[in-house]
């Protein structure tokens, strides 16, 4: 099952790659929580209102410098891009740090987590994107792309139990000060590997003459797509731990969490290594109606053995569906606006996630943790309806497949 992934990182200059960003983008799932946990943990009194909120200022500067970042790296290259902006994001979160420790008023706290969540490096974006100048055109790069999904799961279930860890076991700052160190070292590591970064400025008269590719109908549809599934993690991050609490076993949260993640990373390493006859767009509507139906049941369940069961079952349908929303935008943004394009599913999927944590945060207080669940249920199926109103949007062009043995650029061809 292993072997085409293994292919695909026997791509040259590229174990590093992938190591290295994985690390930079580790803390997209960990800045957001961390800063709650230390607001809780510094303000006295405080409730997690104003933690959450805070965390949404960043999310929503995220979703709003992520794209530019991306047209800019498409623009003048990674690596150009990507070290100013890791200075920014260690300035903005090391203000952030001391302002909380200061008890600053709320309006500081507000400033420089957009500062740090605006500036936190795209690295998973440009990832994808070297994975589409790489590999354009050959065989291997929808399983790249698969993998990159699969380690975003990764990066989205690790990232919240390592910073939840560390703020509660320790001080309160121990889990931003460590994401905020991986995304500086991680990034600026990554920004080294120059032999896999796509060369900037290509059709730079093109990319000056065309707006973003957001404008593209498609690219639209899939970021609605990328929200939707950020809610769905946001929400099961927050409402599986408040439910085991409230079953009496909150130590079986990271069980639940555990089995959402593994039900996620085997569906997605295997959905990798198969050849779909059924169109991508066609795919993207029926892995969003199943993973609709199957959250249905997590709105009643009161057994806990019995959500885990049933949260693995949601698992197994969330991966597929990020693999798939990466191809079809691999397929439909112009190879010179990739890392703009993959940055705006990114970002959408890190607001998602936000969305989720708040939403269903506030539900579970006022109601039960059963009907939070709710929140990425609606939210999954209106991506779903969005996506079949829309399908012919999504409709990918046909491309020519290069040999197995050509990895698709020149300097690194055997």
């Amino acid at each position: 099952m292993l072997g085409p992934y293994r292919e695909v990182l026997r791509t040259p200059n590229t174990a590093l790659m992938e190591l290295f960003g994985f690390i930079g983008r580790l803390p997209l799932s960990m800045v957001g929580l961390g800063s709650v946990f230390l607001i809780v943990g510094e303000y006295p009194g405080s409730s997690y209102g104003l933690g959450g909120t805070v965390a949404a200022v960043g999310a929503v500067a995220t979703a709003i410098l992520g794209p530019i970042l991306g047209r800019l790296a498409d623009r003048y290259g990674q690596r150009r891009v990507l070290v100013p902006v890791v200075i920014m994001f260690g300035a903005g979160a090391g203000l952030f740090i001391v302002a909380v420790q200061n008890h600053a008023p709320a309006w500081m706290l507000y400033a420089t987590a957009a500062i740090a969540g605006g500036f936190i490096p795209p690295v998973g974006s440009m990832l994808r994107a070297r994975w589409a100048y790489m590999l354009e055109g050959s065989s291997r790069l929808p399983t790249a792309l698969a993998m990159e999904s699969v380690l975003d799961e990764l990066v989205f279930i690790l990232g919240p139990v390592l910073v939840t860890v560390l703020s509660t076991s320790g001080h309160a700052t121990t889990g931003m000060v460590v994401a905020a160190a991986f995304a500086v070292c991680g990034s600026l590591l990554f920004a080294t590997q120059t032999r896999t970064e796509p060369p900037p400025g290509r059709d730079l008269d093109q990319l000056r003459s065309t707006g973003s590719p957001i404008k593209i109908p498609g690219l639209m549809i899939l970021c609605v797509v990328a929200l939707a599934m950020g809610t769905v993690l946001g929400t099961f991050e927050l409402v599986l731990t408040a439910f085991a609490r409230e079953q009496g076993s909150g130590s079986m949260a990271g069980v639940l969490i555990a089995a959402l993640a593994i039900g996620s990373m085997l569906s997605g390493l295997v959905w990798g290594t198969i050849d779909w006859l059924a169109p991508l767009n066609r795919r993207l509507v029926l892995l969003l109606g199943a993973l609709t139906l199957a959250t249905l049941p997590t709105l009643i369940i009161s057994n806990i053995w019995l959500m885990t069961l049933f949260v693995a079952v949601c698992g197994i349908a969330v991966s597929p569906s990020l693999i798939t929303m990466f191809t079809i935008c691999e397929e439909i943004v112009p190879r010179e606006q990739t890392n703009e394009g993959f940055t705006w599913l990114g970002t959408m999927l890190a607001l998602g996630v936000a969305v989720g944590t708040s939403l269903s945060g506030v539900v579970t207080d006022e109601y039960s943790p059963n009907l939070a669940f709710g929140v990425g249920t609606v939210a999954v199926a209106v991506a779903g309806l969005v996506v079949w109103a829309g399908n012919r949007k999504l409709q990918v062009r046909g491309r020519q497949v290069v040999p197995d043995g050509s990895y698709g650029y020149p300097d690194l061809d055997a």
